[in-house]
């Protein structure tokens, strides 16, 4: 297993690439993007996570980028990262991962180890990669392949945790799959954990990201209420994660993005609500974490309109566009529906966020400002999303006329909160 293809090169695909060249494996990097492929083919990196030095590295390594899916039949690993966004009705669209397994089955070589890491509902890799593989190579799953589930646990920004020392759990078709795989994996990982088959697995990574949303909506849906009951949620909070057992903190915000916590969940809720046992939590955790934007939207319209300021000609300044601190990732941000809601109101909007250089969702620009201190001056309201180290979290009381902190992060400062 010295030769591994990986399918699909972005957050989850290029970091596994990278550690797989680590490793002394010849790897390829099968991309449908062409301007993608060519960039990492000359040097330059699009996951911030992996920069310019480690893709030289790599292509020192022998690591090869393409769209040539023919270069499949060169590896006896191939691991599918493909996207595995939320299509119509926010309904699980497998497209991505359905070309993939087929382009894999048209290159398939007995013997080979193929495994799925794109996040999805229980029985994806049994059902729908397997029948795939199988129609277009002709080859038997458990017999003439190997077939896995991995779940990636990338962290975009993680300075800490990466692919080598963040355990992998491994679920295998059949228990001979799953030694297989975990073999694999062990070339590139300090502990893997071994599911009792892939579905478990499946199960496992959306049980993560779902525990997260459903702790998430609860304090966000304490923050509205403990505010309009005035108490200081971020208070109770604090004093809460002091016990030292049974409690984990997690904090409030203007709403949820990318790819994990917005999307995940409704893998799992489509797959139990399909099979006639719906999971009322955590959809319900979904629809709170989902209104947040428009909660922020109200409270500017509440704060603007006690300060005699009509949200419809308002002027406001949000600070801190990406969904994470100090990551300039922008996938799924609650920044975009929270500009929707103000936009449609009639508020002119503007941004400052220091790894955002041009920030326009839908094709439809928002002005960017460098001098944040200046824009918090003039602005009729500012509104913090996200605290990224850069920018002087810190002075913006003493700019801003009117601000509101959706992070906790300015209290005690006159700064309105959640």
């Amino acid at each position: 297993m010295n030769s591994v293809a990986v399918i699909g090169l972005g957050y989850t695909g290029l970091p596994l690439a990278r550690e797989a060249c680590r490793a002394g494996m010849k790897v390829v990097g099968i991309d449908e993007n062409p301007t993608l492929t060519s960039a990492l083919m000359s040097g330059r990196s699009h996951v911030p996570d992996v920069t310019d030095a480690d893709l030289t590295a790599m292509l020192a390594a022998g690591f090869r980028a393409a769209t040539d899916v023919s270069l499949l039949a060169e590896t006896s690993v191939a691991v599918i990262c493909v996207p595995t966004p939320l299509g119509g009705a926010g309904r699980p669209d497998l497209s991505h991962v359905h070309r993939a397994a087929t382009a894999l089955g048209d290159h398939l070589k007995p013997g080979s180890l193929l495994v799925l890491e794109s996040t999805s509902f229980p029985g994806t890799t049994d059902e729908v990669v397997r029948r795939a593989v199988e129609q277009a190579s002709g080859l038997s799953a458990g017999t003439d392949f190997s077939l896995a589930f991995s779940p990636e646990r990338i962290d975009p920004g993680n300075g800490t945790f990466g692919v080598r020392n963040t355990p992998r759990v491994v679920g295998g078709y059949t228990p001979r799959c799953t030694a297989v795989a975990a073999e694999f994996f062990r070339r590139l990982c300090d502990e893997v954990v071994e599911a009792a088959s892939a579905r478990e697995a499946e199960l496992a990574k959306l049980l993560e990201n779902t525990y997260r949303s459903v702790n998430i909506a609860l304090v966000n849906e304490l923050a509205v209420t403990a505010r309009a009951l005035g108490v200081n949620v971020w208070d109770a909070i604090d004093c809460a994660r002091t016990k030292p057992f049974g409690f984990q903190a997690f904090r409030p915000g203007p709403g949820v993005g990318g790819h994990c916590i917005p999307v995940d969940p409704a893998y799992l809720t489509h797959w139990a609500r399909d099979a006639g046992a719906p999971l009322r939590l955590a959809e319900l955790a979904q629809q709170i974490n989902t209104e947040m934007p428009a909660h922020v939207a109200r409270r500017a319209e509440t704060l603007l309109r006690h300060a005699g300021k009509p949200l419809q000609s308002a002027t406001i300044l949000l600070i801190g566009v990406t969904y994470k601190p100090n990551s300039p990732d922008l996938r799924a941000t609650p920044a975009t529906p929270l500009l929707h809601h103000l936009r449609e109101a009639g508020a002119h909007v503007t941004y400052h966020d220091p790894l955002v250089d041009a920030w326009a969702p839908d094709g439809s620009p928002v002005e960017p400002t460098t001098d944040v201190l200046a824009a918090a001056t003039t602005a009729d309201l500012t509104i913090l999303l996200q605290d990224h180290h850069t920018v002087p979290v810190d002075d913006l009381p003493a700019h801003s006329p009117l601000l509101l902190d959706t992070r906790g992060r300015l209290r005690g400062t006159g700064a309105h909160q959640l």
